[in-house]
């Protein structure tokens, strides 16, 4: 008889972007523990980041995988690229992300890289802009710049329009930037 959990969870890849090591000295000199930055995705629209701690490396990777698994967002397609440039901010880190033709491929440093290929992103161009270069903050700039994107289809029903009501004054891409 199968388990619940077998049906109904779909089968995620990992992968362990940073690990950051973190002494603190005490009488007896230093105590290290580990702070680890893991990307879950299904490979096709779902994906997440989560920061796991703890004094062993494995095990910091498990808490970071558990909660990344909690915090899932869907990453929305055109085709193999994202509907419209984008932007997105978290603390000092600025993350651009604009589609790109078939073929390009996912250009972008190693953090936005692993979120874009776990989110089942083929074609994409990307950008680390701001006063910052940390893991962390980047994965959650882009992150909310996945949040933000739109589709066509919901710009459109958004403006109460229908297929049939559309013309080139509101093409996607112009309409789209809804970030900046």
């Amino acid at each position: 008889m199968p388990r619940r959990n077998d049906t109904e969870a779909p089968e995620f890849q990992e992968r362990v972007v940073a690990i950051n090591r973190v002494s603190k000295v005490v009488k007896g000199g230093k105590r290290f523990r580990f702070a680890v930055l893991v990307v879950v995705g299904d490979g096709n629209s779902q994906v997440g980041t989560g920061i796991g701690k703890a004094k062993e490396i494995a095990e910091a990777v498990r808490k970071g995988i558990d909660k990344a698994k909690k915090n899932m967002v869907e990453v929305r397609h055109a085709g193999n690229t994202i509907p419209h440039p984008v932007v997105g901010e978290f603390g000092a880190a600025r993350v651009l992300l604009k589609p790109s033709p078939d073929g390009t491929g996912v250009i972008a440093g190693g953090v936005v890289r692993a979120i874009m290929e776990l989110g089942g992103v083929k074609d994409v161009v990307t950008k680390v802009t701001g006063r910052t270069s940390n893991a962390i903050n980047v994965a959650h700039a882009t992150l909310e710049a996945i949040k933000i994107t739109r589709t066509a289809d919901e710009i459109m029903k958004l403006r109460g329009l229908s297929g049939e009501e559309t013309n080139e004054e509101t093409a996607p891409e112009e309409a789209a930037v809804i970030g900046e």
